[in-house]
């Protein structure tokens, strides 16, 4: 065309891909404003191929009547056809890690879909636990389960936790975030921690007639303990194993008031009382459990997330609880969970994403001793940014914590095949080649290099794409799918737009139409 006398045409022609880029990089910036208002980010959800089911009956119930209640669920379980296992246990040791009473008991579940979808399994679990009276079920993984505990100390993607002095007045302000949580979509699994009043015996010293019989209040309180639950006296031996002697009075002293009005005190041996001569003993209501965070009482609502991205599920609760949930003077609240990590590895991430961008500008100027022909290069990133935008959107508009990882994996490939063709047109230009060929004969030398690891690495990516969803490709899928609509916009657009720009504006003072 140049030779032929076409030379407005062939200026006009290199001013298409130019318009291109440009156009794509405002594309570009739209896509990362759209994100940042409307997008979500999240931690992906596990997929563990098995469920974690904790359920609750209220507190002070008996162990045979939780077994009798759970049964109902275990039983649903056993029998539903996606089921592949059920293991329960009820109640934890007293020394355990996460001691429990006998009204709690824990399911592990074993799951074979086969081809049921997974979110439609949770719900017919859930609307069947809802039929059963006084059962409390909270559904998780096992895996999860132990996340959660270690970000928030619960078994729940979100926690609203209320502090304060009066016990009463914590619960009726549980009660009342905990109907207001329930309006929020996608919010599942919503429950008040366990705390009611239950039976409770109280001793409680007569002053003067336990100083008349030579006791101090403290060493009362210490008879009644040995009395009641018992007090180790010695050790026994037997086969090379050691046992704890305990004495106590028969258990059924615990529970009756008037036989424990009846055991006899003593003062060193010499003289001898009952019990409810110097001490008062009633029967009556006191709390189950009394938690403290940093010095306060506290009581929480716990709720999963389900259907939608956690970050906006827990925008939402601050949202209703702030409105619906008027505090007292003296009392706050606060919202934890695994949004917590999710702000928290996003800031790390967006950090980072502004080191690596640097770092790539610094080295490609050291490489290139030209700011122009590393700006080339990085004119990559928003050509990626647009592929990667787009498969953001195709995949549901969620941008997880395992896209942004895609986005810097992605902008690592996009600026490698700048470098690439960048620096074969500076390596062809120093061989003494003019600018028009060079960038000829460069592009040329680079489109298949380019094509097959564009070509190789979405081959390797297509079955990790389409395996979203699968146990264990949580992470991998949304970070797939982002390297994946990069790679084709910044393939495409690399090769359309990288050669014009650098003929224009790369190092040297002569570009194509001059040549």
């Amino acid at each position: 065309l140049l030779k032929r006398g076409y030379r407005p045409l062939v200026a006009a022609t290199l001013r298409i891909p130019i318009v291109v880029g440009l156009v794509s990089l405002a594309g570009a910036m739209a896509a990362l404003v759209a994100l940042s208002l409307f997008g979500r980010s999240f931690l992906p959800e596990f997929n563990e191929g098995s469920l974690n089911i904790a359920a609750a009956t209220a507190p002070g119930t008996s162990l045979d009547t939780s077994n009798a209640t759970v049964r109902r669920l275990e039983k649903y379980l056993v029998e539903h056809p996606a089921v592949s296992s059920v293991i329960r246990s009820t109640g934890r040791a007293e020394r355990d890690e996460h001691a429990m009473d006998v009204n709690f008991s824990e399911l592990e579940v074993g799951l074979d879909l086969k081809g049921r979808d997974r979110e439609e399994l949770l719900a017919e679990i859930r609307e069947q636990s809802a039929t059963i009276p006084g059962l409390a079920v909270t559904v998780g993984q096992p895996i999860s389960h132990r996340i959660e505990h270690l970000v928030s100390g619960v078994r729940a993607s979100l926690v609203f936790k209320i502090y304060g002095e009066d016990l009463d007045q914590l619960r009726g302000l549980a009660r009342q975030a905990e109907v207001a949580m329930k309006k929020v979509p996608g919010l599942v699994d919503v429950t008040v921690e366990q705390q009611t009043e239950i039976p409770q015996i109280v001793v409680l010293p007569r002053g003067t007639e336990t100083a008349s019989f030579g006791k101090t209040p403290g060493e009362l309180a210490g008879f009644v303990e040995t009395a009641l639950t018992g007090s180790k006296v010695g050790t026994y031996f037997e086969r090379g194993r050691v046992y704890d002697v305990v004495a106590r009075l028969p258990r059924e002293y615990a529970s009756l008031p008037d036989k424990i009005a009846l055991v006899p005190v003593d003062s060193g041996g010499a003289r001898f009382t009952e019990l409810g001569s110097i001490a008062s003993i009633t029967k009556t209501l006191g709390p189950n459990l009394i938690n403290h965070e940093n010095g306060q009482r506290r009581i929480y609502v716990t709720a999963n997330v389900s259907g939608r991205d956690i970050r906006g599920a827990a925008e939402e609760v601050l949202r209703v609880t702030r409105d619906g949930v008027p505090l007292p003077p003296g009392y706050r609240s606060d919202l934890g969970g695994q949004f917590e990590s999710e702000a928290s590895a996003r800031r790390t991430i967006l950090i980072l994403s502004g080191v690596a961008i640097f770092g790539i500008v610094a080295l490609l100027f050291v490489a290139f001793r030209s700011l122009r022909d590393a700006l080339i290069v990085l004119f990559n990133l928003p050509l990626a940014l647009v592929g990667g935008a787009a498969a953001v959107y195709l995949g549901g508009g969620i941008l997880s914590i395992a896209s942004l990882v895609g986005f810097i994996t992605l902008f690592g490939i996009a600026a490698r095949n700048g470098i690439m063709m960048v620096t074969h047109y500076r390596q062809l230009l120093d061989e003494g080649e003019q600018r028009r060929e060079a960038v000829l004969h460069g592009s040329l030398d680079r489109l298949v290099p380019i094509l097959m690891t564009a070509l190789t690495a979405a081959i390797a990516l297509i079955p990790i794409v389409l395996a979203a969803g699968e146990p264990g490709n949580e992470i991998q899928a949304p970070m797939a799918a982002v390297i994946l609509g990069g790679l084709v916009s910044s393939t495409l657009l690399n090769l359309l737009v990288i050669p014009p720009l650098f003929s224009r504006f790369g190092s040297g003072r002569r570009h194509l139409l001059n040549a």
